[in-house]
């Protein structure tokens, strides 16, 4: 990569620092443990949309995936356990299709006690961003959203298609 390219997409990462941060504090803040992802889902969809994406959303169908070899037993209703896709198209379609993926669900936080501060109201101290899910792996789906601005922001575009998905089930059972 030219030096000049490399320091035009540092430059552009810098310069969006603080609003990666602040969408991940936002992110963070939607209590998407198993069977409530929807607004966390919700909050993507519109990012997706608002950056000019090809919306895609749908419920897991268990008896689509039933059959397959790692299927795990379903313990929780799927109603709120939405997928989204986001579908940058390439105007070139040059190279290969890239899928960045990153599941949206996260653990439960446990006993609150435990916790020093309420687990769904992050927030950054000395530099450290704390909050329930806000690394596994909410900060994976903002940083990949961030990179393609990041991209965007230096007028450039990706040569093939790139799927951006944020998935649920990671945490319980990987279906």
């Amino acid at each position: 990569m030219p030096d000049n390219l490399n320091t035009r997409l540092c430059d552009a990462v810098d310069a969006a620092f603080d609003a990666q941060v602040e969408f991940l504090l936002d992110l963070t803040a939607h209590p998407s443990t198993r069977g409530n992802e929807r607004s966390a889902q919700d909050f993507m969809a519109q990012e997706l949309t608002s950056r000019g994406f090809e919306l895609d959303r749908w419920q897991i169908d268990v008896s689509e995936i039933r059959h397959l070899p790692g299927f795990s037993p379903v313990m929780a209703p799927y109603e709120d356990a939405v997928n989204v896709v986001g579908a940058h198209r390439s105007e070139t379609k040059t190279g290969k299709s890239l899928i960045l993926n990153g599941h949206i669900d996260v653990v439960p936080p446990g006993p609150l006690d435990m916790w020093e501060y309420p687990p769904f109201e992050p927030r950054v101290d000395d530099g450290w961003l704390y909050g329930r899910g806000g690394g596994d792996m909410k900060a994976g789906l903002a940083s990949n959203l961030f990179a393609l601005d990041a991209l965007a922001a230096c007028d450039l575009a990706p040569a093939a298609d790139v799927f951006f998905q944020s998935v649920v089930e990671e945490e319980c059972t990987g279906n």
